[in-house]
């Protein structure tokens, strides 16, 4: 078991970037450390490469986007090294993106066959669709998660399917997501999703609902305008969405 010494009031592992870092989710890492330090909160971002132990003592773990042999790896790696689940198993927050999400499940499907996940939530990937999802992902998230509407865009093959107790993170409003009208799983303080931007840039309203998990309650931030940007830029993306699909339901009309 691997420990982290005692030097911040909050610790943010990154897992695996060198196999799960394709569409710069890493930056989600990023983003939570900041938001926390933003609070006054001591926070240190411990990167964890493919050969080297996973902690069991972070907050919050960070997997992104990758290919289907690393994503392969580093499903193999976090069997293997059982950090992760040990952490979950203590209460630690998890958010996980697209291939990430996939790796976390109990099998998923990749070119070279079936592939056993990790096994931190009852969650199958299979390659179900019939065209690769790429493209602009908008996601309206469970009620119970008191989030707004949130952007983000997908590139990946997979549907997945979720085991009963697991619940969809949100309803597609326009992209694919798991396949079936929905997007993500939330299980405990587990939370995946296929979208990618990195998806906290853009939507910092979820990024507070993780710290929430790791830390507890969050004071509010100290200026009214730190968010404007993000939530200018989700406001845009909505509307090209939006305005995207008026153009093709005129055109199939």
């Amino acid at each position: 078991m691997v420990d982290l010494p005692d030097m911040a009031d909050a610790t943010i592992a990154l897992v695996y970037p060198d196999l799960l870092g394709t569409y710069g989710d890493g930056g989600n890492a990023r983003i939570l450390a900041e938001r926390l330090r933003w609070r006054g909160i001591s926070t240190e971002v411990v990167t964890v490469t493919v050969g080297a132990a996973l902690p069991r003592t972070a907050d919050v773990y960070v997997l992104g986007g990758g290919e289907d042999r690393p994503q392969s790896l580093a499903a193999s790696r976090l069997r293997e090294d059982g950090g992760l689940a040990g952490a979950v198993d203590g209460g630690a927050a998890v958010l996980a993106v697209c291939a990430g999400l996939q790796v976390l499940g109990s099998r998923f499907l990749t070119a070279d066959g079936v592939v056993q996940g990790a096994g931190i939530a009852d969650v199958e990937t299979t390659r179900g669709l019939t065209v690769r999802a790429v493209g602009e992902l908008v996601v309206d998230p469970a009620p119970a998660l008191g989030l707004p509407r949130l952007s983000g865009y997908e590139n990946h093959a997979g549907a997945t399917a979720l085991g009963p107790g697991v619940t969809p993170f949100g309803r597609v409003v326009a992209g694919t997501g798991n396949g079936d009208g929905f997007d993500g799983f939330v299980v405990g303080k587990v939370l995946g999703t296929y979208l990618h931007g990195p998806v906290l840039a853009r939507n910092p309203e979820l990024a507070d609902l993780v710290l929430t998990w790791a830390v507890g309650p969050l004071a509010p931030l100290g200026h009214d305008d730190v968010d404007a940007e993000a939530r200018g830029l989700r406001k845009e993306r909505l509307a090209a969405v939006s305005a995207a699909r008026r153009r093709w339901r005129r055109r199939a009309s």
